[in-house]
């Protein structure tokens, strides 16, 4: 198999037209080095769509007591965002395969412009709470360029490296998250509360910058077309709704953890807008930094295994965030909520690693074998993607949902956690029962991969995904 280099084509612009990751040696003398490249830029974009995504995470402790909006009306404002940014996931999904996946980068990374400028317009005291919602929901689209840019990534890489190379995208792209508070946290030291358009300012040219270098170095590949009977297929199968309700739990914590972390600590412990700031990033950082970690050693122990001990670790956790709420001890409440976000980030690259394994081993199941058995996981999973990621976004929007209820009857997000407390075990229970319990299901179950034959394949076949 050849691969011609990217250059103009029969389509025009940036298309390869044959592209085989699985073949060692088509991978080893030109996939690699084409599918490295579009990864690094892909993390950029999907670095700068991060950041703009969670812009109001940032600007809420610019809107000091001159706004007239209380702890539940800013909880509000970045719960719009979260919605957004979960439902847009879906259409993103689809559009690599419908115009490219260096195309689609261009395009989404552009958009990024709107709820930039539009913030930059209406960003100052005395603008009503209708107008804010409006520009936080704006800002949704930030969230859709995660799926479109995790969809096109998915399609380069062979399934050995899917781990890696999911959790490094995954991971560069959480990463804006951080970043964008350390930005925020600079301008309100240096230019002060009052300065919310510097930073505006700030990641305006970076947009651009984003959507020019995709422009010149990313790839869109002919092979990726939109499969709708496989998406018609994986919308039926259980384990797409089970691994969405997994990823709810560790992308759905991160995000919505990253949206409320600067509001609990204002609201619960009285910090100021620069004293929440110095902290805000801490989290986001090293969750998002963790998270190729995970990736990596779910491709070595098992995406199930690694899930399953993240759980744990968060419900414990979260135990630790409840008990220090309770005794108003910030240090220890600092030392639980950050260990929540290094959690969350091993457990978002070790359930995305499960998703192409899971397809695979039902493959195996179905009695398909060597690369019919690889072309029928990759086209599962690459159909399951965007709607596991849209479904696993709206965690967030739960989560600030339910701080805002806790603090509006309590005073505390102390109840919101505990209801957390409660999701986490039931993840770990559903990740036990249906990947690594070792003993047979009956046809037809939801953790069961039936066969063209009837056959199920046992829990434990899912422990290696």
């Amino acid at each position: 198999m050849t691969v011609p280099e990217p250059a103009a084509t029969r389509r025009g612009g940036r298309w390869i037209d044959e592209w085989d990751p699985e073949d060692e040696e088509f991978w080893r003398t030109k996939g690699e080095r084409i599918a490295r490249r579009n990864l690094l830029f892909s993390i950029v974009s999907e670095h700068i769509g991060f950041s703009i995504w969670t812009l109001w995470s940032v600007l809420v402790l610019f809107m000091g007591p001159e706004y007239g909006i209380d702890a539940a009306g800013k909880f509000f404002l970045v719960s719009m965002a979260t919605l957004v940014g979960a439902v847009v996931r879906v259409p993103y999904t689809f559009a690599v395969a419908r115009f490219g996946g260096r195309n689609w980068t261009v395009v989404s990374a552009s958009l990024l412009l709107l709820p930039t400028a539009a913030a930059f317009a209406v960003m100052e005291p005395g603008t009503s709470y209708t107008t804010f919602m409006l520009v936080a929901i704006l800002t949704g689209v930030g969230g859709g360029n995660f799926a479109s840019s995790m969809t096109n990534i998915n399609s380069f890489f062979p399934l050995r490296k899917k781990g890696w190379a999911l959790g490094l995208n995954a991971g560069g792209g959480n990463i804006g998250v951080p970043v964008i508070q350390l930005v925020g946290l600079l301008v309100i030291a240096t230019a002060g509360e009052g300065e919310p358009r510097v930073l505006l300012a700030v990641y305006t040219p970076l947009i651009v910058l984003a959507a020019c270098l995709a422009w010149r170095h990313m790839d869109n590949l002919a092979p990726v077309t939109n499969d709708t009977g496989a998406a018609r297929e994986s919308v039926r199968d259980g384990h797409t709704w089970i691994m969405s309700f997994l990823y709810v739990g560790t992308f759905g914590s991160f995000i919505g953890y990253s949206f409320a972390f600067g509001l609990v600590l204002q609201n619960q412990f009285d910090r100021t807008p620069l004293q929440a700031a110095s902290i805000t990033f801490i989290g986001p950082l090293l969750g998002s930094l963790i998270r190729p970690v995970g990736g990596y050693w779910a491709d070595r122990y098992g995406g199930a295994k690694i899930t399953l001990y993240t759980f744990a670790g968060m419900a414990a956790a979260t135990g630790v965030v409840i008990a220090a709420s309770s005794a108003e001890s910030l240090p220890v409440f600092l030392v639980g909520f950050i260990g929540l976000f290094v959690l969350s980030g091993l457990g978002n690259g070790s359930t995305y690693k499960m998703i192409p394994g899971i397809y695979r081993a039902k493959a195996l199941a179905k009695g398909l074998t060597g690369e019919e058995a690889a072309a029928w996981g990759r086209r599962l999973s690459g159909a399951a993607i965007g709607l596991i990621g849209a479904v696993g976004a709206l965690g967030g929007l739960g989560i600030n949902l339910a701080f805002r209820q806790s603090f509006l009857s309590t005073g505390s997000g102390t109840g919101a956690f505990a209801s957390f407390l409660v999701f986490y075990a039931a993840c770990f229970a559903v990740t036990w029962a249906v990947y690594l319990r070792g003993q047979d299901r009956s046809a037809g179950g939801a953790g069961g991969a039936a066969g063209s034959d009837g056959r199920t394949a046992e829990p434990a076949a899912y422990a290696g995904v």
